[in-house]
């Protein structure tokens, strides 16, 4: 680099820090101004020569980090300056110490936080996992950690497309699995919505490519209706003398395929894909609660509501602080639409969360629910012995996007995530009750503890004294804090039980001179249907399990039936001549029909076929095992175990046939089962297994089973099956029972 270039870098760099300055009011007095320059000065010098995967400067992307802290989140001066270091420590040869003595234990304690772990760890143990657990421990002691840790991946978010693919399926999966769910917690709406977006765009490009073009295709039809909608609105409010604006948005790309998924539904037939905002500047003789529903009261005059879609977090908010009352009303032509109702206080706090309480005075209420959360989170993250994984699905349950509201006999209101039991609501309380209940009266009826809770259930708990917690409780409870503390009453027993379950099993193998290795587990665990080898010990430890029948297992062949074999064509296609220079180290799976190779198993639970998104999860044994890259267990390996991960895709396939199913479902006629098969029959490319069709009351349902090439064939015939009349609707279903 000349001179002249690395000058006009420099120039560039400065003014992008000076862009930051702008979108930080509280860093603009001169002490604070002196503080983030010192940071900038020292973090650009520590940072030169080094450059992104892009080829841009380093530096840049901490200052980027620290402009989404200041400008979407509203962090002060120690938030910024944090920010702007965040990567020092672990790219550089400063230390935590040498910061600690330049900036102060504070802003040095927040970096250490967002400094990655270092150092070995088992082969079981997932280190992603590890580093979530990390940052969950700072998190606790100072939020800003994770705030400026979500800046830093919503970053890295947007700047993926230099990534190679593999990577980028690991970073998409980790932040769809664990950092959207965690902004939403804190109640960063529109982070969380970006990351999400961005998430399924590596991930699911064609979904994402599809969608986006749809929404856009509908937005000049969208502006009319929001026109017409909004007017008679807007003069009832300016007649009521109120100051407001009254805004229309499309739902995130990532929420409407999120419902199409969740509803079986095509884009046309999701009803709510636009939201009306109504945000409102409150008069100051009235409580903000009461001109809510004084709006609401408006807007349902003109628009009537849909009865069982009203949401009321204003009298009572949700645990990340959210306020608002939500509405769906009947709107013009037919059609409904969601309407959200907010104070200008409520919209700031919606959209960039517990940060902006910080703006607010008098809200120790909202901020004492973090405080609560965060308590639960170190509740859980109490047992150090815990393994990695197993605290990342426990943790994942409290990162809930819908919560129920529980009364106590008292009246007062604890905040659960959906599906809580009784058994949850009793260790919520506390851990005493937990471990001494033997049911609970539900709105005064006695339920067991199994007992799952709705919105506004009374709950109260009947505990004995005789009563000694369970293990199989587990099978039913949710929560993470349940979850953690039935572990912890079993902890030593357990390990005694699993010790002992281990010693019979290698006693029984050293009988027949074999030794325990990881094929010999694979076949016993897959026999037992069971993941873990400690849940294997521990069962044959309690006698649950008895190994009369090893030799049979031993010898028997691989249960799972779907595996196949392909040639293996690492970083081309035959089709496809790339130039060696610019392929990533992790090379792209490639699979054809040839069948004279290598082995790979196709997951049951999401079954892809040739057509489908796919990626290659690579096991302990060396072993593929092929996912739908929408497949939820594919999304959790992908979180927790991305070093595994393999980006695949299929070449064209006309000679292997694989196993699919679709659902039906229309009008009941004479012949109609006899149409349909006709149409499959027909087909050169589908053969039929077997089907099932059901009728009631003039409706039918259906499911065939089919063996066919690839996506192309399948959608073909369900198009040829969809025009048969009085079918309504065809489907695929991705998980088949065998």
């Amino acid at each position: 680099m000349t001179k002249t270039d690395w000058e006009e870098e420099d120039k560039m760099i400065r003014e992008q820090f000076a862009a930051l300055i702008e979108a930080c009011p509280r860093c603009q007095t001169p002490e604070n101004l002196k503080l983030v320059n010192k940071a900038f000065e020292l973090a650009h010098e520590a940072h030169i020569g080094m450059r992104r995967k892009s080829g841009e400067p380093y530096i840049l992307h901490p200052i980027e980090v620290a402009r989404i802290a200041a400008e979407e989140i509203g962090l002060g001066t120690k938030g910024i300056v944090a920010s702007i270091l965040h990567d020092v420590v672990e790219d550089t040869d400063y230390t935590v110490e040498d910061l600690q003595s330049i900036f102060g234990e504070k802003i040095a304690s927040i970096v250490a936080g967002l400094t990655k772990l270092e150092g070995v760890f088992d082969q079981s143990s997932s280190i992603q996992a590890e580093n979530f657990r990390k940052l969950l421990l700072t998190m606790v002691e100072d939020v800003r950690v994770i705030l400026i840790k979500l800046a830093d991946r919503l970053h890295n978010m947007r700047t993926l497309k230099s990534m190679p693919e593999h990577k980028q399926l690991k970073i998409a999966g980790e932040t769809l699995y664990f950092y959207a769910p965690l902004a939403h917690r804190l109640g960063l709406y529109t982070i969380k919505s970006e990351l999400e977006d961005l998430s399924l765009k590596y991930e699911l490009p064609q979904v994402y490519s599809d969608l986006s073009q749809k929404v856009k295709d509908s937005e000049e039809q969208h502006i009319d209706f929001i026109k017409s909608f909004k007017t008679p609105i807007e003069s009832r409010l300016q007649s009521e003398g109120y100051e407001f604006e009254v805004i229309g948005r499309h739902k995130s790309i990532y929420s409407i395929w999120s419902k199409m998924q969740k509803k079986n539904l095509p884009f046309e037939e999701i009803y709510d894909v636009l939201a009306i905002r109504v945000i409102f500047t409150p008069k100051s003789n009235l409580p903000e609660k009461t001109q809510c529903w004084a709006i609401y009261s408006m807007i349902t005059d003109i628009y009537k509501p849909k009865p069982d879609r009203l949401r009321d977090w204003v009298s009572t908010p949700k645990a990340n602080g959210y306020e608002a009352l939500h509405s769906t009303v009947m709107g013009p032509n037919g059609k409904w639409v969601e309407i959200q109702i907010r104070t200008k206080r409520m919209d700031e706090i919606a959209e960039r969360g517990f940060a902006a309480h910080w703006k607010y005075k008098g809200q120790k209420e909202k901020e004492s629910e973090l405080d609560k959360w965060l308590e639960k989170i170190k509740e859980s993250l109490d047992n150090p012995d815990a393994d990695s994984l197993e605290f990342l699905d426990d943790f994942k349950l409290n990162l809930f996007a819908s919560e129920i509201m529980i009364f106590t006999p008292k009246g007062e209101v604890r905040v659960l995530p959906k599906g809580s039991t009784a058994l949850d609501f009793a260790f919520d309380i506390h851990t005493d009750i937990g471990y001494k209940c033997i049911g609970a009266k539900v709105n005064f009826k006695l339920v067991p503890l199994s007992h799952p809770l709705k919105s506004g259930d009374q709950v109260e708990i009947i505990t004995s004294e005789k009563q000694q917690p369970k293990y199989d409780w587990l099978n039913f409870v949710t929560t993470a804090k349940a979850k953690t503390r039935i572990k912890n009453a079993f902890k030593e027993e357990r390990k005694a039980i699993i010790s002992k379950g281990e010693k019979i099993l290698k006693d029984t193998l050293h009988q027949k001179k074999l030794t325990i290795n990881s094929r010999i587990l694979k076949k016993i665990l897959e026999f037992h249907n069971i993941s873990k080898r400690d849940e294997l010990y521990f069962k044959i430890g309690k006698g649950t399990i008895e190994l009369d029948n090893l030799p049979k297992i031993l010898s028997a062949k691989s249960r799972n039936k779907w595996i196949r074999y392909w040639k293996l064509n690492f970083g081309k296609s035959t089709s496809d001549k790339e130039d060696k220079a610019d392929q990533p180290k992790k090379k792209q799976l490639v699979l054809s029909d040839n069948e004279d190779q290598d082995n790979f198993t196709i997951s049951d639970c999401c079954n892809p076929i040739p057509g489908d998104d796919i990626l290659a999860v690579q096991d302990e044994n060396d072993k593929i095992i092929l996912h739908s890259r929408k497949c939820p267990v594919a999304l959790k390996l992908m979180s927790s175990q991305g070093h595994r991960i393999i980006s695949a895709q299929w070449e064209s396939h006309k000679i292997l046939s694989y196993l699919a199913m679709i659902n039906l479902s229309g009008i009941d006629q004479m012949g109609i089962v006899s149409k349909i098969t006709k149409v499959i029959s027909e087909d050169q490319n589908v053969n039929m297994r077997s089907l099932n069709f059901e009728s009631h009351d003039g409706i039918f349902e259906g499911k065939i089973y089919l063996y066919i090439h690839n996506t192309e064939d399948l959608n073909n015939l369900i198009f040829n099956i969809m025009k048969i009349k009085g079918v309504h609707n065809v489907t695929r279903q991705d998980r088949i029972k065998n």
